[in-house]
């Protein structure tokens, strides 16, 4: 019982939570616009299912961390590099995000609007693969950071699950917020490209300090925020 009143446990539960949070944004994201693209009845149990394949691929990953570390090690090399299934993971996941945000933002721009009236069912369930794949690439960040931070697994499960249920109260009005505001979505969609760009060059083993691409998407949301207010200043609804 004295482990639960460590101040540093609680420390790093909060710690974690809070990580958990940042580290899933870009999996939120993601997770909203491929959800808008169905029927408005559709939407919130795609999402309810998204987020929580999201917590139960971390938790499994959790428990799998003896395998989690044999996905670095190198499965072939081509000259000096050296390539591992974390590699082909997060390449194939950054490749996918920047064809799914070009895609979407040419559809947008064109007007060319898919009639989401036909094969609604197809759809969902394309949706869902689609969340499924992009949720494990996000997860390997989410668990390798988990398991570097803190020792003990159940205060990573713990920091999962909380993160995961916030994220899910979000979803929604983050959906709705972004379906009513086209500069918004755009915005979301350049954040799909700018992640899938990171997840290729970690692939290529260029990291990229993710503090960076963070104050990048917290700097555009500041602007865009900050237009919104002039916007709503001038009349707009």
């Amino acid at each position: 019982m004295e482990i639960l009143f460590s101040t540093e446990l609680w420390a790093s539960l909060l710690t974690l939570t809070a990580l958990e949070i940042v580290l899933g944004v870009d999996n939120l994201v993601f997770l909203t616009v491929t959800s808008n693209r169905l029927p408005p009845e559709q939407r919130p149990f795609a999402r309810r299912v998204g987020l929580v394949l999201a917590c139960v691929m971390r938790i499994l990953l959790l428990f799998t961390i003896a395998w989690l570390a044999h996905l670095s090690k190198p499965l072939f090399t081509i000259g000096e590099f050296a390539v591992s299934i974390r590699d082909l993971v997060l390449l194939a996941g950054g490749l996918f995000l920047i064809a799914k945000g070009t895609q979407e933002i040419h559809q947008t721009v064109e007007g060319k609007e898919q009639d989401l009236r036909i094969g609604v069912k197809a759809g969902l369930t394309m949706v869902i693969v689609q969340i499924g794949m992009l949720d494990l690439v996000f997860s390997l960040d989410s668990v390798i950071t988990a398991v570097g931070l803190v020792e003990h697994i159940w205060v990573m499960v713990i920091a999962i699950v909380i993160a995961i249920l916030l994220m899910i109260f979000a979803a929604s009005p983050l959906g709705d917020f972004i379906d009513r505001h086209p500069t918004v979505k755009m915005l979301a969609l350049s954040f799909l490209l700018l992640v899938g760009l990171v997840l290729v060059a970690d692939g290529l083993h260029f990291h990229i300090p993710r503090g960076y691409v963070y104050f990048a998407i917290a700097f555009s949301v500041f602007v865009e925020g900050m237009n919104h207010v002039m916007w709503r200043r001038q009349g707009g609804d």
